[in-house]
């Protein structure tokens, strides 16, 4: 289904962070600090309903908006697959969940509220099992993990992730990037902290 809501926030289209950022400033402007995030996924019904384990996010860099206007003309004229291409290889950080091997991000953005929140939203190519490459399961068609996160002035504050996700053009609902879970609930973030900025 496609995910208008997570978690009771509000999700900002994601075409919305691509194209137009909010009238506040844009995080695109500048040289970019290094942060590290971290907090705990919460799973949220499904097998994985209860389901918690801590998770590091480090961002290293920023998607400029030149490139994103880019990878949204990609998505729209070849699909989830022409931007996947074009996204392998970008490294703006990484996204390490419990004990595992951390993922490179490859879309980094982040753009200010109004009232002086800061939105991230993060995407990366997801980790594939073997039984999805080995027998080409429907998941192989939701490459994307997706993360939205809203931080406070404090530095403290929540997100929500999609741990399999599709990422389509929807030119029948004034062409809009949408974001499409693979039959699971969206996993809470919780207890997210700016630990150190450098």
């Amino acid at each position: 289904m496609r995910t208008t809501l997570i978690l009771g926030l509000s999700i900002i289209c994601v075409a919305a962070l691509l194209f137009s950022p909010y009238s506040g400033i844009s995080a695109n402007a500048g040289v970019q600090a290094r942060e590290e995030y971290t907090g705990t996924v919460i799973g949220v019904g499904g097998t994985l309903g209860g389901v918690s384990r801590p998770f590091t996010l480090t961002i290293e860099g920023h998607t400029s908006d030149l490139d994103a206007r880019r990878d949204v003309a990609i998505l729209a004229e070849g699909g989830q697959d022409a931007l996947l291409k074009a996204l392998q290889g970008k490294k703006l950080g990484f996204f390490s969940l419990g004990g595992q091997l951390g993922r490179d991000l490859n879309f980094v953005q982040e753009t200010t509220t109004p009232d002086g929140e800061r939105r991230i939203t993060v995407l990366f190519e997801r980790w594939i099992n073997t039984f999805e490459l080995r027998y080409g399961t429907r998941s192989e068609d939701y490459p994307f993990t997706y993360i939205e996160l809203v931080i406070g002035r404090s530095g403290k504050g929540e997100g929500s992730m999609i741990p399999a996700a599709k990422v389509y053009f929807d030119k029948k609902h004034g062409n809009q990037v949408d974001v499409e879970n693979f039959g699971i609930y969206p996993a809470r973030l919780a207890g997210v902290e700016l630990r150190n900025k450098s």
